[in-house]
């Protein structure tokens, strides 16, 4: 959690949220410079390989909408957690600024809110998901 002084919580929304530099002019005619720095790690892709059945059931996960997409390659934002089940398929999900996933039929896998990505679907995919 970051507590800013009101002057400089206005310029937050116009700066790139990593490393940023901020500066304001404040009342004194002083210019005054904050380094903001937002860590990478709260934005991992959990997978887990191979659930059991019976994980599988205890999240319902057979209930989940279906989605599938053939060979390709696009940029994607969550703006809510996702789990999904990969039915087929295989897919590598990089998101931005941070390390390559790769995820195939038989993995469970929980994407956070807020991680931006692409998605570089290798083998048309098929899978069961789930907003949270």
């Amino acid at each position: 959690l970051i507590r800013l002084v009101p002057a400089f919580s206005m310029m937050l929304s116009s700066a790139p949220a990593t490393g940023a530099v901020i500066g304001s002019r404040a009342r004194s005619n002083c210019v005054r410079t904050v380094r903001l720095v937002v860590r990478a790690s709260a934005k991992k892709i959990n997978v887990q390989r191979q659930p059991s059945d019976e994980v599988l059931m205890s999240k319902g996960v057979r209930s989940w909408p279906k989605w599938s997409c053939g060979v390709s390659k696009f940029p994607w934002t969550y703006q809510e957690s996702e789990t999904c089940y990969i039915l087929e398929g295989k897919v590598i999900v990089t998101p931005t600024g941070g390390e390559a996933v790769e995820i195939g039929a038989g993995e469970l896998a929980t994407f956070p809110a807020g991680m931006s990505c692409t998605w570089d679907v290798k083998a048309p995919i098929s899978k069961h998901y789930n907003f949270h």
